[in-house]
């Protein structure tokens, strides 16, 4: 009986010290494995060019003046036009380089002839304040060529973007730092 009675007491014990065990090791290795699913670390916020309508809330939304996101210009997609929706006001009465014809309202767009009637496009982001107009053109006359993204080396990565809680289209969302620009040549 007296076996019997050892027996018990360290079947009982096993269990005590089993349940313990299955109560604290999950609960210790909580904190490693929630670090491991919420550290943001190795993600950058960035803006989705499908998915950008281009309202210019980046402009106004962004903690920094001038904004972190900037117009880019995909030169592969670009048809290098006269009449680049991106640049030139609708309805301009002249085509030229003018402040009064271009849709950029801080000169950011540069033009540059290359041969009858081709221009290059270039961005100057140091002057871009991501209002998105030349996006909106680019999109509704042009070919979609200009486009919004997160500039990586000016964007202080917050835990919660302000421009991707204002975005109303969504298009704002963290990626992988070793991928964290969006190219519309590229394949998606």
């Amino acid at each position: 009986m007296k076996e019997e009675k050892n027996k018990y007491e360290s079947r009982r014990g096993f269990v005590k010290i089993f349940g313990k065990l299955l109560a604290v090791v999950p609960l210790a290795g909580l904190p490693v494995l929630l670090s491991k699913n919420t550290s943001l670390k190795g993600y950058v916020w960035q803006i989705d060019p499908y998915k950008c309508i281009a309202c210019g809330e980046c402009k106004t939304a962004c903690i920094l003046t001038p904004s972190a996101s900037k117009c880019v210009h995909e030169h592969a997609l670009c048809g290098y036009c006269d009449l680049c929706g991106g640049y030139l006001k609708e309805g301009a009465k002249s085509i030229g380089t003018g402040a009064e014809v271009q849709m950029c309202p801080v000169g950011a767009i540069t033009r540059k002839y290359v041969e009858e009637p081709f221009f290059e496009y270039t961005i100057d982001e140091d002057l871009c304040d991501g209002c998105a107009k030349c996006v909106k053109g680019c999109k509704d006359f042009g070919n979609g060529s200009l486009y919004m993204q997160i500039k990586q080396d000016i964007c202080v990565n917050c835990n919660e973007c302000s421009i991707a809680v204002n975005c109303p289209a969504q298009a704002v969302s963290r990626m992988p730092a070793d991928n964290q620009y969006i190219h519309k040549s590229r394949p998606v």
